[in-house]
Protein backbone atom coordinates (compact mmCIF):
# COMPACT_ATOMS: atom_id res chain seq x y z
CA UNK A 1 0.00 0.00 0.00
CA UNK A 2 2.89 2.38 0.83
CA UNK A 3 4.53 1.62 -2.55
CA UNK A 4 1.27 2.42 -4.37
CA UNK A 5 0.97 5.71 -2.45
CA UNK A 6 4.53 6.70 -3.37
CA UNK A 7 3.88 5.93 -7.04
CA UNK A 8 0.72 8.04 -6.90
CA UNK A 9 2.66 10.95 -5.37
CA UNK A 10 5.27 10.64 -8.08
CA UNK A 11 2.60 10.69 -10.83
CA UNK A 12 0.90 13.75 -9.29
CA UNK A 13 4.22 15.57 -8.96
CA UNK A 14 5.07 14.72 -12.56
CA UNK A 15 1.72 16.01 -13.77
CA UNK A 16 1.83 19.21 -11.73
CA UNK A 17 5.51 19.84 -12.15
CA UNK A 18 8.37 19.44 -9.69
CA UNK A 19 7.99 20.95 -6.20
CA UNK A 20 9.48 24.40 -5.92
CA UNK A 21 11.90 25.58 -3.20
CA UNK A 22 9.10 27.88 -1.98
CA UNK A 23 6.83 24.88 -1.36
CA UNK A 24 9.60 23.14 0.58
CA UNK A 25 10.21 26.31 2.65
CA UNK A 26 6.51 26.55 3.45
CA UNK A 27 6.51 22.92 4.57
CA UNK A 28 9.60 23.56 6.71
CA UNK A 29 7.93 26.61 8.30
CA UNK A 30 4.82 24.57 9.05
CA UNK A 31 7.00 21.88 10.59
CA UNK A 32 8.85 24.47 12.70
CA UNK A 33 5.53 25.89 13.91
CA UNK A 34 4.35 22.43 14.94
CA UNK A 35 7.64 21.83 16.75
CA UNK A 36 7.12 25.07 18.70
CA UNK A 37 3.59 23.95 19.50
CA UNK A 38 5.00 20.64 20.68
CA UNK A 39 7.48 22.45 22.94
CA UNK A 40 4.67 24.54 24.41
CA UNK A 41 2.57 21.43 24.99
CA UNK A 42 5.52 19.69 26.65
CA UNK A 43 5.96 22.73 28.89
CA UNK A 44 2.28 22.53 29.86
CA UNK A 45 2.66 18.81 30.58
CA UNK A 46 5.68 19.53 32.80
CA UNK A 47 3.70 22.23 34.60
CA UNK A 48 0.83 19.79 35.08
CA UNK A 49 3.24 17.21 36.50
CA UNK A 50 4.63 19.82 38.91
CA UNK A 51 1.10 20.80 39.86
CA UNK A 52 0.28 17.14 40.48
CA UNK A 53 3.33 16.88 42.77
CA UNK A 54 2.15 19.99 44.62
CA UNK A 55 -1.31 18.46 44.94
CA UNK A 56 0.42 15.36 46.29
CA UNK A 57 1.36 17.36 49.39
CA UNK A 58 -2.28 18.39 49.77
CA UNK A 59 -3.31 14.75 49.42
CA UNK A 60 -0.85 13.84 52.18
CA UNK A 61 -2.66 16.30 54.49
CA UNK A 62 -6.06 14.97 53.42
CA UNK A 63 -4.92 11.40 53.98
CA UNK A 64 -3.72 12.32 57.49
CA UNK A 65 -7.16 13.75 58.31
CA UNK A 66 -8.77 10.62 56.87
CA UNK A 67 -6.46 8.55 59.08
CA UNK A 68 -7.92 10.27 62.17
CA UNK A 69 -11.45 9.42 61.00
CA UNK A 70 -10.36 5.83 60.38
CA UNK A 71 -8.96 5.65 63.94
CA UNK A 72 -12.33 6.81 65.28
CA UNK A 73 -14.06 4.12 63.22
CA UNK A 74 -11.60 1.54 64.55
CA UNK A 75 -12.27 2.52 68.19
CA UNK A 76 -16.05 2.23 67.78
CA UNK A 77 -15.71 -1.06 65.88
CA UNK A 78 -13.49 -2.42 68.66
CA UNK A 79 -16.06 -1.46 71.32
CA UNK A 80 -18.86 -3.17 69.36
CA UNK A 81 -16.68 -6.25 68.89
CA UNK A 82 -15.94 -6.43 72.66
CA UNK A 83 -19.62 -6.00 73.52
CA UNK A 84 -20.56 -8.75 71.06
CA UNK A 85 -18.04 -11.11 72.72
CA UNK A 86 -19.43 -10.31 76.20
CA UNK A 87 -22.97 -10.82 74.97
CA UNK A 88 -22.02 -14.23 73.56
CA UNK A 89 -20.43 -15.23 76.86
CA UNK A 90 -23.51 -14.11 78.83
CA UNK A 91 -25.80 -16.03 76.46
CA UNK A 92 -23.66 -19.15 76.95
CA UNK A 93 -23.88 -18.83 80.75
CA UNK A 94 -27.65 -18.27 80.54
CA UNK A 95 -28.07 -21.40 78.41
CA UNK A 96 -25.98 -23.46 80.86
CA UNK A 97 -28.03 -22.32 83.87
CA UNK A 98 -31.28 -22.99 82.05
CA UNK A 99 -30.06 -26.51 81.24
CA UNK A 100 -29.14 -27.11 84.90
CA UNK A 101 -32.59 -26.02 86.13
CA UNK A 102 -34.59 -27.93 83.52
CA UNK A 103 -35.00 -31.17 85.60
CA UNK A 104 -36.46 -29.22 88.52
CA UNK A 105 -39.05 -27.23 86.57
CA UNK A 106 -41.90 -29.86 86.93
CA UNK A 107 -41.33 -30.04 90.71
CA UNK A 108 -41.22 -26.25 91.01
CA UNK A 109 -44.44 -25.95 89.02
CA UNK A 110 -46.24 -28.61 91.14
CA UNK A 111 -45.09 -27.05 94.41
CA UNK A 112 -46.28 -23.67 93.21
CA UNK A 113 -49.75 -25.00 92.30
CA UNK A 114 -50.33 -27.79 94.88
CA UNK A 115 -47.92 -27.50 97.84
CA UNK A 116 -50.04 -29.43 100.38
CA UNK A 117 -51.07 -32.18 97.98
CA UNK A 118 -47.45 -32.68 96.97
CA UNK A 119 -46.33 -33.18 100.59
CA UNK A 120 -49.26 -35.53 101.38
CA UNK A 121 -48.87 -37.54 98.21
CA UNK A 122 -46.46 -39.94 99.92
CA UNK A 123 -47.50 -40.97 103.50
CA UNK A 124 -44.40 -40.89 105.76
CA UNK A 125 -43.72 -40.96 109.49
CA UNK A 126 -43.77 -37.50 111.15
CA UNK A 127 -39.99 -37.33 111.66
CA UNK A 128 -39.35 -38.12 107.97
CA UNK A 129 -42.00 -35.59 106.95
CA UNK A 130 -40.21 -32.91 109.01
CA UNK A 131 -36.87 -33.79 107.45
CA UNK A 132 -38.53 -33.70 104.02
CA UNK A 133 -39.90 -30.24 104.73
CA UNK A 134 -36.44 -29.04 105.79
CA UNK A 135 -34.82 -30.49 102.65
CA UNK A 136 -37.63 -29.12 100.52
CA UNK A 137 -37.18 -25.67 102.04
CA UNK A 138 -33.43 -25.73 101.32
CA UNK A 139 -34.11 -26.92 97.79
CA UNK A 140 -36.65 -24.16 97.32
CA UNK A 141 -34.15 -21.52 98.45
CA UNK A 142 -31.49 -22.97 96.13
CA UNK A 143 -33.91 -22.93 93.21
CA UNK A 144 -34.87 -19.34 94.01
CA UNK A 145 -31.19 -18.38 94.05
CA UNK A 146 -30.65 -20.12 90.70
CA UNK A 147 -33.70 -18.35 89.28
CA UNK A 148 -32.30 -15.02 90.45
CA UNK A 149 -28.99 -15.78 88.72
CA UNK A 150 -30.88 -16.66 85.52
CA UNK A 151 -32.77 -13.38 85.69
CA UNK A 152 -29.47 -11.53 86.26
CA UNK A 153 -27.90 -13.24 83.24
CA UNK A 154 -30.94 -12.33 81.13
CA UNK A 155 -30.72 -8.72 82.31
CA UNK A 156 -26.98 -8.60 81.43
CA UNK A 157 -27.66 -10.00 77.93
CA UNK A 158 -30.37 -7.40 77.38
CA UNK A 159 -28.13 -4.60 78.73
CA UNK A 160 -25.25 -5.62 76.46
CA UNK A 161 -27.58 -5.73 73.46
CA UNK A 162 -28.80 -2.23 74.33
CA UNK A 163 -25.18 -1.04 74.51
CA UNK A 164 -24.47 -2.58 71.09
CA UNK A 165 -27.60 -0.96 69.66
CA UNK A 166 -26.48 2.34 71.20
CA UNK A 167 -23.01 2.10 69.60
CA UNK A 168 -24.30 1.31 66.09
CA UNK A 169 -25.45 4.92 65.30
CA UNK A 170 -22.00 6.19 66.34
CA UNK A 171 -20.39 3.60 64.06
CA UNK A 172 -22.67 4.65 61.20
CA UNK A 173 -21.80 8.32 61.79
CA UNK A 174 -18.06 7.60 61.91
CA UNK A 175 -18.23 5.46 58.76
CA UNK A 176 -20.23 8.19 56.99
CA UNK A 177 -17.61 10.82 57.87
CA UNK A 178 -14.87 8.44 56.76
CA UNK A 179 -16.71 7.77 53.47
CA UNK A 180 -17.18 11.49 52.75
CA UNK A 181 -13.50 12.22 53.43
CA UNK A 182 -12.51 9.29 51.20
CA UNK A 183 -14.73 10.57 48.37
CA UNK A 184 -13.17 14.03 48.63
CA UNK A 185 -9.70 12.50 48.53
CA UNK A 186 -10.66 10.39 45.48
CA UNK A 187 -11.90 13.56 43.76
CA UNK A 188 -8.51 15.25 44.34
CA UNK A 189 -6.68 12.23 42.96
CA UNK A 190 -8.94 12.05 39.87
CA UNK A 191 -8.60 15.81 39.20
CA UNK A 192 -4.79 15.72 39.33
CA UNK A 193 -4.66 12.58 37.16
CA UNK A 194 -7.03 14.04 34.51
CA UNK A 195 -5.04 17.28 34.32
CA UNK A 196 -1.81 15.37 33.74
CA UNK A 197 -3.39 13.08 31.15
CA UNK A 198 -4.88 16.01 29.23
CA UNK A 199 -1.54 17.81 29.17
CA UNK A 200 0.30 14.68 28.04
CA UNK A 201 -2.35 14.06 25.36
CA UNK A 202 -1.90 17.60 24.00
CA UNK A 203 1.86 17.10 23.87
CA UNK A 204 1.46 13.79 22.02
CA UNK A 205 -0.94 15.38 19.49
CA UNK A 206 1.48 18.25 18.87
CA UNK A 207 4.30 15.75 18.37
CA UNK A 208 2.18 13.83 15.86
CA UNK A 209 1.41 16.99 13.87
CA UNK A 210 5.10 17.98 13.88
CA UNK A 211 6.02 14.54 12.56
CA UNK A 212 3.36 14.84 9.86
CA UNK A 213 4.66 18.24 8.70
CA UNK A 214 8.23 16.94 8.80
CA UNK A 215 7.22 13.97 6.68
CA UNK A 216 5.49 16.32 4.24
CA UNK A 217 8.62 18.45 3.86
CA UNK A 218 10.77 15.34 3.53
CA UNK A 219 8.49 14.00 0.81
CA UNK A 220 8.74 17.27 -1.11
CA UNK A 221 12.51 17.28 -0.84
CA UNK A 222 12.70 13.63 -1.83
CA UNK A 223 10.41 14.24 -4.80
CA UNK A 224 12.57 17.17 -6.01
CA UNK A 225 15.69 15.03 -5.64
CA UNK A 226 14.12 12.16 -7.53
CA UNK A 227 13.12 14.46 -10.39
CA UNK A 228 16.51 16.19 -10.45
CA UNK A 229 18.21 12.79 -10.58
CA UNK A 230 16.25 11.90 -13.76
CA UNK A 231 13.46 9.97 -12.01
CA UNK A 232 15.04 6.82 -10.80
CA UNK A 233 13.13 3.66 -11.22
CA UNK A 234 9.92 3.68 -9.15
CA UNK A 235 10.61 0.29 -7.66
CA UNK A 236 14.11 1.22 -6.40
CA UNK A 237 12.83 4.52 -5.05
CA UNK A 238 9.95 2.84 -3.17
CA UNK A 239 12.33 0.27 -1.70
CA UNK A 240 14.79 2.92 -0.49
CA UNK A 241 12.04 5.02 1.07
CA UNK A 242 10.52 1.99 2.76
CA UNK A 243 13.89 1.08 4.27
CA UNK A 244 14.42 4.67 5.40
CA UNK A 245 10.97 4.79 7.00
CA UNK A 246 11.58 1.47 8.78
CA UNK A 247 14.93 2.70 10.06
CA UNK A 248 13.37 5.95 11.23
CA UNK A 249 10.66 4.03 13.06
CA UNK A 250 13.21 1.78 14.76
CA UNK A 251 15.33 4.76 15.75
CA UNK A 252 12.25 6.51 17.13
CA UNK A 253 11.30 3.40 19.08
CA UNK A 254 14.86 3.06 20.38
CA UNK A 255 14.89 6.72 21.41
CA UNK A 256 11.55 6.35 23.16
CA UNK A 257 12.85 3.27 24.98
CA UNK A 258 15.99 5.17 25.98
CA UNK A 259 13.93 8.06 27.32
CA UNK A 260 11.75 5.66 29.32
CA UNK A 261 14.84 3.95 30.73
CA UNK A 262 16.34 7.30 31.70
CA UNK A 263 13.08 8.31 33.38
CA UNK A 264 12.98 5.10 35.39
CA UNK A 265 16.71 5.37 36.18
CA UNK A 266 16.28 8.76 37.84
CA UNK A 267 16.74 8.86 41.57
CA UNK A 268 13.63 7.35 43.11
CA UNK A 269 13.96 8.84 46.58
CA UNK A 270 16.41 9.83 49.31
CA UNK A 271 16.56 6.29 50.75
CA UNK A 272 15.86 5.42 54.39
CA UNK A 273 19.22 5.71 56.14
CA UNK A 274 19.52 4.35 59.68
CA UNK A 275 16.37 3.09 61.49
CA UNK A 276 14.94 6.13 63.30
CA UNK A 277 11.18 5.41 63.46
CA UNK A 278 10.43 8.39 61.20
CA UNK A 279 8.52 6.73 58.33
CA UNK A 280 4.73 6.83 58.07
CA UNK A 281 2.85 3.62 58.93
CA UNK A 282 1.07 2.52 55.73
CA UNK A 283 -2.41 1.98 57.21
CA UNK A 284 -4.54 2.60 60.29
CA UNK A 285 -5.18 -0.69 62.05
CA UNK A 286 -3.75 -3.44 64.24
CA UNK A 287 -0.41 -5.19 63.70
CA UNK A 288 -1.36 -8.89 63.61
CA UNK A 289 2.00 -10.44 62.69
CA UNK A 290 5.50 -9.08 63.25
CA UNK A 291 8.71 -9.63 61.35
CA UNK A 292 10.26 -13.03 62.03
CA UNK A 293 7.17 -14.55 63.68
CA UNK A 294 6.48 -18.19 62.88
CA UNK A 295 4.21 -19.00 59.90
CA UNK A 296 3.39 -22.14 57.92
CA UNK A 297 6.03 -21.11 55.38
CA UNK A 298 8.66 -20.29 58.01
CA UNK A 299 9.61 -16.99 59.73
CA UNK A 300 7.60 -14.00 58.47
CA UNK A 301 9.62 -11.70 56.18
CA UNK A 302 7.28 -8.72 56.62
CA UNK A 303 4.51 -7.17 58.73
CA UNK A 304 0.77 -7.96 58.53
CA UNK A 305 -1.87 -5.39 59.49
CA UNK A 306 -5.62 -5.75 60.07
CA UNK A 307 -6.82 -2.35 58.83
CA UNK A 308 -9.99 -0.52 59.79
CA UNK A 309 -12.93 -1.01 57.39
CA UNK A 310 -12.25 0.76 54.06
CA UNK A 311 -8.88 2.12 55.24
CA UNK A 312 -6.76 4.30 52.93
CA UNK A 313 -3.20 2.98 52.39
CA UNK A 314 -0.37 5.55 52.09
CA UNK A 315 3.23 5.28 50.91
CA UNK A 316 5.60 4.78 53.86
CA UNK A 317 8.43 6.61 52.08
CA UNK A 318 9.08 9.10 49.33
CA UNK A 319 10.10 7.58 46.01
CA UNK A 320 8.78 6.21 42.72
CA UNK A 321 6.22 3.48 41.96
CA UNK A 322 7.96 0.72 39.98
CA UNK A 323 5.15 -1.87 39.97
CA UNK A 324 1.40 -1.74 40.52
CA UNK A 325 -1.07 -4.49 39.61
CA UNK A 326 -2.08 -8.12 40.20
CA UNK A 327 0.73 -10.52 41.13
CA UNK A 328 0.19 -14.28 41.58
CA UNK A 329 -1.69 -15.08 44.81
CA UNK A 330 -0.85 -11.72 46.41
CA UNK A 331 -3.75 -9.92 44.70
CA UNK A 332 -3.08 -6.25 43.94
CA UNK A 333 0.58 -5.53 44.71
CA UNK A 334 2.48 -2.22 44.82
CA UNK A 335 6.28 -1.70 44.92
CA UNK A 336 7.76 1.71 45.84
CA UNK A 337 11.47 2.39 45.16
CA UNK A 338 12.52 4.55 48.12
CA UNK A 339 16.09 5.06 46.83
CA UNK A 340 19.37 3.86 48.28
CA UNK A 341 18.54 0.23 47.50
CA UNK A 342 15.35 0.27 49.64
CA UNK A 343 11.99 -0.98 48.27
CA UNK A 344 8.63 -1.26 50.04
CA UNK A 345 6.32 -4.09 48.88
CA UNK A 346 2.62 -3.80 49.84
CA UNK A 347 -0.21 -6.21 48.94
CA UNK A 348 -3.87 -6.87 49.79
CA UNK A 349 -5.52 -3.75 48.25
CA UNK A 350 -9.08 -3.57 47.01
CA UNK A 351 -7.90 -1.05 44.38
CA UNK A 352 -4.81 1.08 43.64
CA UNK A 353 -4.58 4.88 43.30
CA UNK A 354 -0.95 5.02 42.06
CA UNK A 355 0.56 4.20 38.64
CA UNK A 356 3.94 2.87 37.55
CA UNK A 357 6.45 5.71 37.17
CA UNK A 358 4.53 8.04 39.49
CA UNK A 359 6.55 9.91 42.12
CA UNK A 360 5.00 9.68 45.61
CA UNK A 361 5.69 11.46 48.86
CA UNK A 362 5.69 9.98 52.38
CA UNK A 363 2.05 9.67 53.50
CA UNK A 364 0.59 10.13 49.98
CA UNK A 365 -2.41 7.80 49.37
CA UNK A 366 -1.68 4.91 47.00
CA UNK A 367 -4.68 2.57 47.46
CA UNK A 368 -7.73 1.49 49.47
CA UNK A 369 -8.48 -1.64 51.56
CA UNK A 370 -11.79 -3.49 51.45
CA UNK A 371 -14.50 -2.84 54.03
CA UNK A 372 -15.62 -5.40 56.62
CA UNK A 373 -18.29 -5.85 59.32
CA UNK A 374 -16.83 -5.55 62.87
CA UNK A 375 -19.65 -7.77 64.17
CA UNK A 376 -18.35 -10.70 62.11
CA UNK A 377 -15.22 -12.66 63.02
CA UNK A 378 -14.29 -13.66 59.44
CA UNK A 379 -13.79 -12.04 56.06
CA UNK A 380 -11.41 -9.36 57.35
CA UNK A 381 -8.77 -8.12 54.85
CA UNK A 382 -5.06 -7.97 55.66
CA UNK A 383 -2.33 -5.61 54.40
CA UNK A 384 1.10 -7.23 53.99
CA UNK A 385 4.13 -4.89 54.14
CA UNK A 386 7.67 -5.98 53.29
CA UNK A 387 10.82 -3.80 53.26
CA UNK A 388 13.73 -4.96 51.09
CA UNK A 389 17.27 -3.61 51.02
CA UNK A 390 19.35 -4.61 48.02
CA UNK A 391 16.82 -7.38 47.34
CA UNK A 392 16.84 -8.90 50.85
CA UNK A 393 13.90 -8.56 53.31
CA UNK A 394 14.65 -6.63 56.51
CA UNK A 395 12.51 -5.71 59.50
CA UNK A 396 10.55 -2.52 58.61
CA UNK A 397 9.29 -1.86 62.15
CA UNK A 398 12.34 0.18 63.36
CA UNK A 399 11.92 2.53 60.38
CA UNK A 400 8.24 3.33 61.06
CA UNK A 401 6.45 5.26 63.75
CA UNK A 402 4.67 3.26 66.42
CA UNK A 403 1.30 4.73 65.37
CA UNK A 404 0.27 5.84 61.88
Amino acid sequence: MRRAALCLIALLLTAAGPPTPQQIQEAERARAAEIEAQKAANARAAAAAAQEQSLGRARVTAAAKLRELEKSTAEIAARIEALAVRRGEAEARLAARAADMAPFLPLIERLGLYPSETLLAVPLPPEQTVRGLIVLGALTRQLEAEAALVRAEQAEVEALQRQIDGEMPALATAQSAQSQAALALDAQIAEARDARRNAEGAAAEAERRAAAEGAKAANLRAALTRIEEERRAAELRAKAEAEAALKQKREAEAEAARLRSEALAKAAGPGLGAPKGTLVAPVAGTLTRGFGESTEAGPATGLSYQPVPGARVVSPCGGRVVYGGPFRSFGLLLIVDCGGGFHFVLSGFEHLDAQVGQAVQPGEPVGVMAGWDPRASSGRPSLYVELRRDGQPINPAPYMRAKG
